[in-house]
């Protein structure tokens, strides 16, 4: 009986202790500081000065937090999304606003620097327009947490920013940024806790700071794409708490040190894209913590013992390329082989798949390229990572065929692949299916036949479809244009015959299109004028019969247009409006049947045309716009971007890096006639003019002289009269000069550039003499200085630059070859000129 009462009251006793405990904890809820109001309208204020754009952010999942923050009843700013408050005092001490569609820009004036009890702010993944970082960050000391990374701040970083001496992370990443070299060495004053410190894509342009060793606490190190140079400071390896260390795309020099492996804590090391040479130490590959390792580079050399790194349990990333690199790949990789998430082995000198990869189910992205695997691709290949997959790059190799699809189309069997690159092999046969999630589909300069099968109407998904430079024939499917989500269609260098397809929608996301060199027939579809979001359009090389499409000049971004060599034909009339092809930079209407005067009325809307400066993103494997400084000199449609090209019977010479725009005009091979006008004189920023194999007659205009940067001019097979204006020798630039062909007459300009041009620039003119022609002209018709310059521009009504030029798409992997600029020119001078005028650049 007493130990009955004895548990009762146990039992009652631990029942009031819960009410009790529930109740304080109630009373102690309901006495939780709220937001300050100065915080709360600080917040607010911050709210209204920024505004919200969907494409200031890159992550799929960002949304715009500061949407729901309110200045009602329940203005608590505690409560609000991305803020948190000090539990005791209910100051703000955490800020983020990461991935939060921001739009705007930051002075020092901005509210956000009342949050002076901030300990943590993140704002990455906006964009604050280039504004600078500003100085009044220093009233933020509390900060032990910044992360202003990938949110377009520019301009020096204030020193005010190294008086937040308690930073444990900083992370300034994907900025325009610039930081010289006191401002390292603050770093490394000041920041004496710092654990992360990721610089990257900010300008430091120095050798690697040795002075960084003064960070006992630094864990994670990313220094990637600073424009460092040198050796890596063997100060560095007193780092010793160093779990990441991350210098991709440098200009670092010297052998890969071998105390790196003494970096035991290291799990994340990635020195790819700098300039290192030599091997690859093993005692990197030795190192027991691996989980991603990036050794890329073409100056590497030696041997790397793959095994040695496929021991490593924890290793899921492996990218590893280099020219001269091989590996001893055994035939006994077992379980105990990493689950490897990507793996990247190119340009390896494999000449078969690695065994190992059969143990592989987890794999998301596979890359081979750039090897010399050769024969069939293997059925076991086909049962790696099939509900993993997502990219798989095979190109630039030399495969042949599908092991099981000897004689049918073959269907791929990775239910999540997204990226399917298998360009410039030796693929023969039928186009492999891929599956309805495909987004990009490259299998470019291969040896495939046979039509698009009616299953690529399926790809709902598809973005980019390369087929180019393969011997596919037959007509296109109709649905071609109707897949909602194309981007980039290129079937360039085929043997599709019939009809463009038609039915163009207007919802159409196509920026892209490439057919040339097939044997497309009929007219310019006029539904493509609903595709207002279309900026390439390549048709040359065909058998189309229209007019000048004029209509397409009402689409609104459209920037590339080609319609050289097809059977286009009458006079190209006046343009409707002078808003017409608001956007052009890319023209080429030669090799047709063009007729009536030079288009000269169309100049005046094409005249402010410029050409693609190329930037891409050396440390992703996808390609973006470099907007640290804008320019409208920069063509990005998705994941390509645009080279410079110049052919001559269709041999292409590709140009990587050409600075700043070439300008171009090509009327060449078509039925103009009439007189050279005038105002060719107003086209200051022309580089390279051919309107040969016309029926031009008249003189040769002395305006030319106004084009002072021309470097090549070709007026040949033409009925042009006259003298060769000894103005000309105003054009100090000129290396290639054609006035072959001609009815001209009188004596050749002598000395400047015209020194250097031989017999064939005047050949076909029976009245031309002096040198270097054998016919010696009178002593009084010798010109060898040119005349005073007159007045230039004088009159001149339209814009400077005009460009018309052949362009190369590239993206991802493949290559879409696009050829605009007409065929007359020799590689030799067209070679000679791009180099000096890149050279002027």
């Amino acid at each position: 009986m007493g130990s009955s009462m004895c548990l009762l009251i146990s039992m009652r006793l631990l029942f009031f202790l819960s009410i009790f405990h529930y109740l304080n904890s109630c009373s102690s809820l309901s006495t939780q500081p709220v937001c300050k109001d100065f915080e709360s309208s600080a917040l607010l204020q911050l709210k209204q000065s920024l505004e919200i754009d969907v494409s200031a952010s890159f992550d799929p999942f960002a949304y715009p937090k500061i949407s729901s923050w309110n200045s009602g009843e329940r203005n608590d700013c505690c409560s609000w999304d991305g803020v948190l408050c000090d539990r005791g005092t209910g100051y703000v001490i955490g800020l983020d606003l990461s991935s939060s569609q921001l739009y705007g820009s930051f002075n020092s004036s901005s509210s956000l620097f009342h949050l002076v009890y901030l300990q943590k702010l993140n704002l990455a993944d906006n964009d604050f327009s280039y504004s600078q970082i500003p100085p009044s960050i220093r009233y933020l000391s509390n900060l032990t947490y910044l992360n202003l990374s990938m949110s377009a701040f520019s301009g020096q970083i204030p020193p005010e920013i190294f008086e937040l001496s308690n930073l444990v992370s900083l992370d300034l990443s994907f900025n325009p940024l610039k930081l010289q070299n006191p401002g390292l060495k603050s770093v490394a004053e000041n920041f004496t806790s710092l654990k992360l410190l990721h610089l990257r894509r900010v300008n430091l342009s120095s050798p690697v700071p040795h002075i960084l060793a003064n960070l006992p606490s630094l864990k994670s190190l990313d220094l990637s794409s600073c424009g460092l140079y040198g050796d890596i400071p063997m100060s560095l390896k007193n780092l010793t708490q160093l779990t990441q260390f991350l210098v991709h795309n440098n200009q670092l020099t010297g052998q890969i040190p071998p105390w790196l492996g003494n970096l035991t804590q290291l799990t994340d090391i990635d020195l790819s894209d700098n300039k290192f040479h030599g091997s690859i130490p093993q005692s990197i590959c030795r190192l027991p913590n691996l989980e991603t390792v990036s050794l890329r580079g073409k100056y590497l050399s030696g041997r790397v013992e793959l095994d040695l790194l496929l021991n490593k349990k924890k290793l899921t990333i492996l990218l590893l390329s280099g020219f001269h690199l091989s590996f001893p790949i055994n035939s006994t990789f077992n379980t105990s082989t990493p689950k490897l998430k990507i793996l990247a082995l190119n340009a390896c000198n494999l000449t078969e798949f690695p065994i190992f990869l059969h143990s592989q189910q987890e794999l998301k992205i596979l890359s081979l390229a750039n090897n010399k695997i050769q024969g069939q691709i293997p059925n076991w290949l086909f049962n790696m990572g099939k509900q993993t997959l997502f990219s798989l790059d095979l190109s630039h190799n030399f495969l042949a065929n599908f092991e099981s699809f000897n004689h049918s189309p073959p269907i791929l069997p990775w239910d999540n692949l997204l990226d399917l690159v298998l360009s410039s092999n030796k693929l023969q046969g039928s186009l492999p299916i891929p599956p309805p999630s495909i987004a990009q589909y490259n299998i470019t300069n291969n040896k495939l036949t046979g039509e698009i099968s009616p299953l690529f109407c399926n790809l709902s998904s598809i973005a980019i479809l390369d087929l180019s430079h393969n011997n596919l024939g037959g007509m296109l499917p109709k649905c071609l244009s109707n897949l909602s989500d194309l981007v980039v269609l290129n079937l360039q260098s085929n043997n599709f015959r019939g009809i463009l397809p038609g039915i163009y929608m207007e919802q159409s996301r196509l920026k892209a299109i490439d057919v040339s060199y097939n044997q497309l027939e009929g007219q310019v579809p006029r539904s493509l004028s609903n595709c207002t979001m279309l900026e390439i359009l390549l048709l040359g090389n065909n058998r189309l019969s229209d007019i000048f499409p004029s209509w397409l000049g009402k689409l609104p971004r459209l920037r590339v247009l080609s319609l050289q060599s097809n059977g286009f034909h009458s006079a190209i009339g006046k343009p409707e409006s002078s808003l017409d092809f608001p956007k052009l930079q890319i023209i080429d209407v030669s090799f047709n049947n063009f007729t009536g005067k030079l288009p000269y009325e169309h100049f005046q809307s094409w005249t402010s045309m410029k050409v693609a400066n190329l930037t891409f993103d050396e440390d992703n494997a996808y390609m973006v716009a470099d907007t640290s400084t804008p320019s409208p000199y920069s063509i990005f449609v998705n994941d390509f971007s645009y080279t410079l090209e110049m052919t001559n019977k269709g041999i292409k010479t590709l140009y990587q890096k050409i600075q700043d725009h070439l300008v171009a005009i090509d009327l060449s091979s078509n039925k103009f006639d009439g007189e050279i006008s005038e105002v060719i004189g107003n086209l200051k920023g022309l580089h390279l003019l051919n309107v040969s194999n016309n029926m031009l007659t008249g003189p040769i205009p002395s305006s030319l002289e106004n084009l002072m940067e021309l470097e090549s001019l070709d007026l040949s097979q033409n009925r042009l009269s006259g003298e060769i204006p000894p103005q000309l020798l105003h054009l100090t630039f000129l290396e290639f000069f054609n006035a072959s062909n001609n009815h001209l007459t009188g004596p050749i300009p002598q000395g400047q550039q015209f020194s250097t041009f031989g017999n064939d620039s005047y050949l076909g003119n029976i009245g031309l003499c002096g040198m270097p022609l054998t016919k010696k002209c009178k002593i009084s018709k010798t010109l060898t200085q040119p005349p005073p310059n007159s007045k230039q521009g004088a009159g001149s009504n339209f814009p400077s630059k005009f460009d018309w030029v052949v362009i190369m798409m590239e993206y991802g992997s493949g290559l879409i070859n696009g050829v605009v600029i007409g065929n007359n020119l020799t590689i030799k001078k067209l070679e000679r000129f791009l180099k000096n005028f890149g050279r002027k650049q």
